[in-house]
């Protein structure tokens, strides 16, 4: 869980709430996972090399399909990235990734950073959706969250 008096500065209880639901509203129909690690400052040159560490250490490999997506961003950098288990990248295209980015970075530099999260999110989903429908299998996998680091 979250505390919501650490992320006011970035979104409002309302919004963190929308968010969050958007989560679980995304990972309703299919198998796949999604997470969101947002912290100050990226501790590398590329926020994918950090992305990359973050999936690992919160285990997110560990899904039965291989199909969690990790939304990683550094505020105080303006620097994010999308972080992909083996089988939802091998099913999506670069294009579909290069389409997020410029969505959440447009909306972050508009002050619509909730809507912009939220449409990633949604995006995301369909997209988990399409190649991983749900089938009965073990459903969250992974917790529903927004993770905070420094």
């Amino acid at each position: 869980m979250f505390s919501f008096s650490k992320i006011q500065f970035l979104f409002s209880k309302e919004e963190s709430e929308t968010i969050l639901k958007a989560v679980q509203e995304a990972e309703r129909y299919t198998s796949g996972e999604i997470r969101i690690f947002i912290e100050s400052r990226c501790a590398y040159m590329d926020p994918i090399q950090r992305a990359f560490e973050l999936f690992t250490s919160l285990k997110m490999y560990d899904t039965v399909h291989r199909n969690a997506v990790l939304i990683y961003i550094a505020y105080k950098d303006r620097d994010f990235a999308f972080y992909g288990d083996k089988n939802i990248f091998e099913k999506t295209t670069e294009i579909f990734w290069k389409q997020q980015s410029q969505k959440l970075a447009m909306g972050f530099q508009e002050n619509y950073k909730a809507a912009s999260l939220i449409a990633c999110i949604q995006e995301i989903g369909k997209a988990l959706t399409t190649h991983f429908p749900f089938h009965g299998e073990q459903k969250n996998e992974l917790p529903d969250e927004i993770v905070f680091g420094k």
